[in-house]
C-alpha cells in the first residue's frame, strides 16, 4: 500500500486543475505546469482536494510518485520554489544582464550562463544567488548546473555552494607532509 499516494492534495483558491486521461494541468499565479500520468494511475478532484488512485496494487510505487509530483506542481504554482547559492572566493561575483547570468569565477574569462524560461535569478550582495521558479525539478537542475561551473574546492573552500552546505576542508600536501615528518 502506498501511504503517500493515499494522501489527498489540498487545492488552494485561485488554482485551476484540469485532469485528463494521461496528464494533469495545474494553473496558478506563478505559471502553469503539466504532470504526465502513467497508464493505470488516475487523478480526480473531490471536494476541493485532488485524489490519486491506481488500478492495480503493482502500481503502488508510481501511485506515490504521481501524488508527490502533482503536490509539487500545486505548491509550485502557488508559492514557487527557490534554491540559495553562495559564491565564495576573492574576486568571485555574479550579475544578471538581461536573460544571461554572468559569473566571474577566477577563470581568464567571465562565464555566461543563459537563464532558462520559467526561472528567475536574483542576486544579493554580488555573492548570493537565489534561483526561483514554479517547477521544482527545473529549479534544482539550474542550481546544480550553476554550482557545477565552479564546485567547492575541498582545499581552499572556494567556489559555488548551496547556502548552508557543509564542506569538509582537507589539509594540503605540505601540511600532511609536515605532520608525517613530526610523527617519525
Amino acid at each position: 500500500m502506498s501511504r503517500i499516494g493515499k494522501k489527498p492534495i489540498e487545492v488552494p483558491a485561485g488554482i485551476t486543475v484540469e485532469t485528463e486521461v494521461a496528464s494533469v494541468l495545474v494553473k496558478g499565479p506563478k505559471g502553469a505546469l503539466t504532470v504526465s500520468l502513467p497508464r493505470g494511475i488516475h487523478v480526480e478532484r473531490k471536494d476541493g482536494f485532488l485524489v490519486a488512485s491506481r488500478e492495480r496494487d503493482e502500481l503502488s510505487a508510481l501511485h506515490g510518485l504521481v501524488r508527490s509530483l502533482v503536490a509539487s506542481a500545486v505548491h509550485g504554482v502557488t508559492k514557487g520554489f527557490e534554491k540559495h547559492l553562495d559564491i565564495v572566493g576573492i574576486g568571485y561575483r555574479a550579475e544578471v544582464k538581461g536573460k544571461v547570468l554572468v559569473l566571474t569565477l577566477g577563470y581568464s574569462h567571465p562565464v555566461e550562463f543563459p537563464i532558462p524560461e520559467g526561472i528567475s535569478i536574483t542576486i544579493e550582495k554580488q555573492t548570493h544567488l537565489v534561483v526561483s521558479g514554479a517547477d521544482k525539478q527545473l529549479v534544482g537542475a539550474v542550481a546544480a548546473k550553476i554550482r557545477g561551473l565552479r564546485p567547492p574546492d575541498p582545499y581552499k573552500n572556494k567556489g559555488i555552494r548551496y547556502t548552508g552546505e557543509r564542506l569538509k576542508k582537507k589539509v594540503g600536501k605540505a601540511a600532511a607532509a609536515a605532520g608525517g615528518a613530526a610523527k617519525a
